[in-house]
């Protein structure tokens, strides 16, 4: 196995495991981005995400994808917004390998945090993720505002 930075050449089987991480987590028809929106926004000037793959005899069995964020109280942050390895590929030790690239990767740049989110029922993933001494924040939820949302909102705005 190979871990790897992610080309423009791994977006195709990068989308079909953000599929495949949606239909894990119930989600499957959430997915509305594209393979050109992976390679406009984490290829262009200035990239929105980066990835590793998790290669074998060239297939890409697994993606961590992340981006920088900025803290006010701790400045530069890695966000981990996803890490999936193919299901038929678990256990290999992929998701870890993936997983220790990422936090090497903050290291690396000298960041304050890498952080993520984690589904509540996904108990093994809060397990390993434990293990490995990362905190689960129990006090704080995530707030989040979809497409419909927003127009809304500034619609409302646009009516003071």
């Amino acid at each position: 196995m190979k871990i790897r930075k992610g080309t423009i050449e791994d977006m195709t089987a990068v989308l079909s495991l953000i599929k495949e991480l949606a239909v894990f987590e119930n989600e499957s028809n959430a997915v509305e981005v594209t393979v050109e929106d992976l390679i406009k926004d984490g290829f262009s000037a200035t990239p929105l995400f980066h990835t590793f793959v998790a290669e074998v005899n060239t297939e890409v069995i697994g993606v961590a994808l992340y981006y920088y964020r900025y803290s006010t109280w701790k400045g530069k942050t890695i966000h981990l917004e996803d890490l999936v390895v193919k299901e038929s590929k678990r256990g290999t030790g992929a998701g870890f390998a993936l997983y220790a690239e990422i936090i090497k990767q903050g290291k690396r740049d000298g960041v304050k945090r890498v952080e993520w989110n984690v589904l509540d029922w996904n108990t093994n993933a809060i397990k390993f993720y434990e293990k490995s001494g990362a905190k689960i924040l129990k006090d704080w939820q995530v707030v989040q505002m979809d497409e419909k949302g927003i127009a809304t909102f500034v619609e409302k705005l646009e009516n003071y």
